[in-house]
This record gives C-alpha cells, structure tokens and sequence, in this order.
C-alpha cells in the first residue's frame, strides 16, 4: 500500500497503573513480559509499521530511566518523549503539541498498556484514515448486558445491538483532533474517557473498524502475570540460550571506601579507576555484552572520555541491560565471584544482590554473589587489588540470529 499521508504515532504512558502493579513496582507499561517492558513492545508494533513515519512517547516526570530501558530498534523516527499531565486527556494534548512542529497529516493515538495490537489492526485504521477523518478499532458488543438496581438484583437488559468495544488506535486526521483538544482544554472540559469521545463532542465523525480480541489493555496485576505468561509460552522454541563472561581487576590507591556491586563499602584504600571503579559491575557488564557479541566495557565506554570520569557503574550496567533487551533477549541469571582480600563480601550481599536485581529486573535467587581471597598469593593476596569474574546467562531469540 502507498501512503499518501505523513502519519505518525502517540503512545500514552504517562499513568500510574495502581491496579496493576504495587506502589513500590515500575508503572504497569514497564512491567516486564516475555522478558521486556509492555512499553517495549507496544513501541516496538509502531515503529515497525508500514506508514507509520514517527512516533512519540507521553511519559510521566518519574519515569525517564524506565523509559530509557523500552526503546526497541526502530524503522521509523522515535522522537525523545515528552511529559505528561494529570489525566490522559492532557496528556494526549501534550503530546499532540510536541508533534505539531513535524506538522504530520494524521495521528494514532495508542495506549501503551496495549502490548498485543497487531499490525492487521494498525493496518485497517490507517487505510480507512485515507479516505475519512477519524477511525478507532473496536469491537462489536458480544455479551449480553444487565443493569443492575440498588439492591444488587437484575433491573433491566439493555440491548446490545449496534453496541462496540472501543480500543485504541485511535486515528484522526492530525490539526482536527489537535483543534479538538485545545478547544476542550478552553472549555475545561477534561472528562472525556477516550479521544473518539472528544472527537465527537467536536463534530468529528469517527469511522468504526474491527480491532482484535487479543489487543486488551492490560489493567490488573492478573493481566500482566498472563501477558508473560502469553509470550513467554509463544516464545519458548524460539529463544536460544547464550552465556558470557567477563573479568576486571583494579588496583588500591590512597581513599576510604571501595564500590563493589554499586554498594559503597568503607575500606582502608579505594580502587583506582577512570569511573568508579567497581570491579563488580565492570566484570558483569562485560559479561552481559560478551553474549550479544557487543563488544565490552572499554568500547562503550572508553576511559579517554571524560564524561565517564567518576561515574557510577550501574550506568554502564543499565546499558548493557538495555542491548540485551533491544534485542529481544531475557536475562537469566547471573554469577560474580569477587577475588579480595578485603573488604569481606559476606555482609554485603544482599545489598549487592538488590541493586543488580533492580538494575536487571531479576530476583535475588538469579543473582549468585560469592568471594574468595588468594591465601596470600598474587596481587590480590598482597592486597594490592580486587578483582572479579562474572557470567551471564540469556536468552535470546532464534530469529535474531
């Protein structure tokens, strides 16, 4: 198909999905299934499909790292995401407003908590986008509806018929349903639970196309425990495992503490080196991106530059973490044995084991963490030095290959 207009894509992901996940949890669009954030995957439905040339992102003020971690590789133009507002209505303006400069024709507005929309469903609402001015896929009403009365029993039926499920996208020809929403935001109206609504309270009219069963938007904790679930059972002939390892050793110079697995640690002498120093996390980075194939720590980031001077080595982990899963790879579990004379490790590992679990989204039960000293020998027995040695196992898809 040739696209006459220049569409592009607005993903929602500025909410806090309450239902779905803890106060303490990621927000449910980063919620990891099939071993990569919802947001990754939604993302990734638009960036691949054909007619989409940009997408941009609504994000909460918070979440920026989380975001940093769902970008996947992309064929078209994804644009460095943007803050939202209080509710989804001002978010979707605010969104609306950073695309304006790139003046595209028509827009589909998608809910990122709506992993599962396929390219058949894009593909219906854009071709019917070329010929009216709005389009939602949706789903006609199957079950049967009751209203219920105050004490809880059945007051009437309602009738089905001509009744739909709406689901996103939601497309519209772009400075229609821009106007829309700066016209709503002067009315103070902000009660509008989907941009069709809107749409019609503006005199556009929206065009009904068939959506999917399987495009839900993930709500509950329930819905997100089946969503990995989903994919994971998918995917399981497709994936291939890969392990890597990786080694790092740095020697004692005059300070007071030491970093070892991001935890700063009070020391009689610190480690000397360009960042951190932390033997630990330059040892698993490398291990993490000698199963990809990505060269290692010292590529990435080279010690000449100086914008790594000092810098905290989970930084480096993130991005490796990032890689793998740009790839469409789970990581399965990691192992570091740290070579020291001192500090003892011991009394540590939990923390260790809490910051890398965050780093790389695993349980503690999926990160080992064990020391030996040299009985005396070597650099490291005349404590001149740590050194430490990790592995890592993944998972990565077959088709990558």
């Amino acid at each position: 198909m040739e696209f006459a207009l220049r569409i592009a894509a607005l993903i929602v992901a500025a909410g806090r999905g309450t239902r779905a996940v803890s106060a303490a949890s990621a927000p449910k669009q980063y919620a990891v299934i099939g071993g990569a954030p919802v947001l990754w995957h939604t993302l990734g439905a638009f960036a691949a499909a054909p007619g989409i040339s940009d997408v941009q992102v609504v994000i909460h003020a918070d979440d920026m790292e989380f975001y940093r971690e769902s970008v996947p590789p992309s064929a078209a133009t994804v644009w460095p995401p943007v803050t939202g507002g209080a509710t989804r209505q001002v978010s979707v303006r605010l969104g609306l407003e950073a695309l304006s400069a790139l003046k595209p024709d028509a827009v589909l507005i998608h809910d990122a908590a709506r992993p599962f929309v396929s390219q058949e469903t894009i593909a219906r609402v854009i071709a019917v986008l070329q010929s009216e001015p709005a389009a939602i896929a949706a789903l006609p009403l199957a079950d049967t509806l009751k209203r219920a009365g105050g004490n809880g029993t059945i007051a009437e039926t309602i009738d089905r018929r001509g009744l739909w499920c709406a689901q996103t996208p939601q497309a519209f020809r772009f400075d229609a349903i821009l106007e829309a929403h700066r016209r709503a935001a002067n009315a103070d109206r902000d009660d509008f639970t989907d941009d069709a609504a809107l749409a019609e309270w503006a005199g556009i009219p929206v065009t009904l196309v068939d959506g999917n069963v399987e495009n839900i938007k993930l709500t509950t904790a329930a819905d997100i425990i089946a969503a990995d679930q989903k994919l994971t059972s998918a995917a399981t002939v497709m994936f291939e495992t890969r392990t890597g390892s990786g080694f790092d050793v740095h020697c004692f110079t005059d300070g007071d503490h030491v970093w070892l697995g991001g935890i700063k640690i009070p020391h009689t002498h610190k480690l000397e080196g360009h960042s951190d120093a932390d033997v630990v996390l330059h040892a698993l980075t490398d291990a993490l991106l000698g199963a990809i194939g990505d060269g290692d720590i010292g590529q990435h980031f080279p010690p000449s530059d100086p914008k790594w001077k000092g810098a905290a080595s989970r930084l480096f982990l993130k991005d490796a973490a990032r890689r793998v899963r740009a790839l469409g790879g789970r990581i399965g579990n990691v192992d570091i044995t740290v070579l020291a004379e001192a500090p003892r490790i011991g009394p540590h590992r939990p923390q260790i084991q809490a910051l890398i679990g965050e780093v790389l989204g695993l349980s503690s039960d999926r990160i080992g963490i064990k020391a030996t000293t040299m009985e005396g020998m070597g650099f490291v027995g005349r404590r001149e030095g740590i050194a430490a040695m990790a592995s890592a196992t993944l998972h990565l898809p077959v088709q990558r290959r």
